[in-house]
C-alpha cells in the first residue's frame, strides 16, 4: 500500500476541481439512497460460496428520471447491453454500438469535467489540443478491443471496469460502477453480500461516495469490488484517463485527497489500452478514530 507521504498534490488539487464540477453528480440522500447492511467475510478469489450478510439491495432507491434526462449517464447506459461479458468469447462491434460509442464520448466532451481534464492534459503534452484528436485518444483507451485470454479481441477497458466480465466461469473481473451495479441488481441479476470494511473504521456510512463491496453476479462471487458511488461517467473517466496518461508502467497506484477521502487510484494497462481502474479506499476524515 502507498505510503502517506508519496500524496500527489497536484492530482489531488485537480480531482478536487472535478469533483466540484461534476454538476452531474448524484448526492446520497437526495438522488438515491443505499443500505450498507452487515460486514461481509474474507472470501478468497475464485470461491463461489459466501455468507449473504445483506438480506435486502444494497440500492434502496435511485432516481430514475435523472439517470435518463442527463445526456452522459442516458448514453452511458445505452452501451451497458454491447458487450459479451465473458473472457475467451470474441467481441463483435456493430455499426449500432460503434455509433453509440461515438455518442457516449461525445456528450462526455460537452461536460465541464472533460473540459477541464482536456486542458490539463493539453497542459501536460499528453493529449492534443483538437477535440477531434482527444476524442480518437479516448476511444482508443478505453474502447479499442484487445485479448484478455488470448483468443481473438474480448475485451476493453471500458467492458471491463464499467461493465464487467466473468473469466471461465470462476472470476469476476472488473466491474467499478455503480449504475451497472444498480441496474444489474434491479434486474435480479447481482445478490449484494455486504460492505467490506477497512482496517481503521468499522463501518462505513451511508453517504460515503467510495465504498468497498461483496457480491455476487452470474452466480460467481466478488470478494471486494470497490466503486464511487453517485459520480458521473465523465468523472469516472476524467480521473482514470489521466492516471492512465501518468505513467508507462504495467500498473500505476496513485494516492489522491479527493473531498473528505484518501484514495488510492489504481490503473492497469493493457498495452496503449486500459486493462482496469479503480479506487481504493483508504481513509476518510468523517471517521471516528
Amino acid at each position: 500500500m502507498a505510503s502517506r507521504s508519496v500524496l500527489n498534490h497536484e492530482l489531488s488539487k485537480l480531482f478536487n476541481q472535478l469533483w466540484d464540477a461534476d454538476i452531474n453528480r448524484f448526492g446520497p440522500g437526495r438522488d438515491y439512497a443505499i443500505s450498507l447492511q452487515g460486514k461481509a467475510d474474507f472470501v478468497p478469489q475464485g470461491v463461489q460460496k459466501t455468507t449473504d450478510h445483506a438480506s435486502q439491495s444494497l440500492f434502496l432507491w435511485v432516481n430514475e428520471g435523472r439517470l435518463q434526462s442527463i445526456k452522459t449517464f442516458a448514453a452511458f447506459i445505452s452501451l451497458l447491453d454491447n458487450y459479451e461479458t465473458s473472457t475467451g468469447i470474441a467481441e463483435v462491434v456493430t455499426p449500432e454500438e460503434e455509433a453509440e460509442n461515438n455518442r457516449f464520448l461525445d456528450a462526455l466532451l460537452e461536460t465541464e469535467v472533460m473540459k477541464l481534464a482536456h486542458q490539463y492534459l493539453v497542459r501536460k503534452n499528453w493529449s492534443k489540443p483538437s477535440l477531434m484528436d482527444f476524442k480518437a485518444q479516448l476511444y482508443s483507451i478505453w474502447f479499442q478491443l484487445y485479448s484478455r485470454e488470448g483468443r481473438g479481441p474480448d475485451s476493453c477497458g471500458f467492458e471491463h471496469v464499467f461493465v464487467g466480465e466473468t473469466r471461465r466461469g470462476r472470476d469476476i473481473l472488473g466491474f467499478h460502477n455503480w449504475v451497472q451495479f444498480y441496474l444489474q441488481e434491479k434486474r435480479g441479476n447481482i445478490d449484494y453480500k455486504g460492505y467490506v470494511a477497512r482496517q481503521s473504521k468499522s463501518r462505513p456510512d451511508e453517504d460515503d461516495q467510495v465504498l468497498n463491496l461483496q457480491f455476487s453476479w452470474k452466480g460467481l462471487v466478488k470478494p471486494v469490488g470497490s466503486t464511487f458511488l453517485g459520480v458521473s461517467p465523465e468523472f469516472e473517466f476524467a480521473l482514470f484517463t489521466i492516471v492512465f496518461l501518468q505513467s508507462q508502467e504495467k500498473v500505476t497506484r496513485m494516492l489522491v485527497h479527493i473531498e473528505e477521502y484518501e484514495l488510492q487510484l489504481v490503473v492497469t494497462r493493457h498495452g496503449r489500452h486500459i486493462g482496469s481502474a479503480y479506487p481504493v479506499l483508504l481513509s476518510s476524515n468523517s471517521e471516528e478514530l
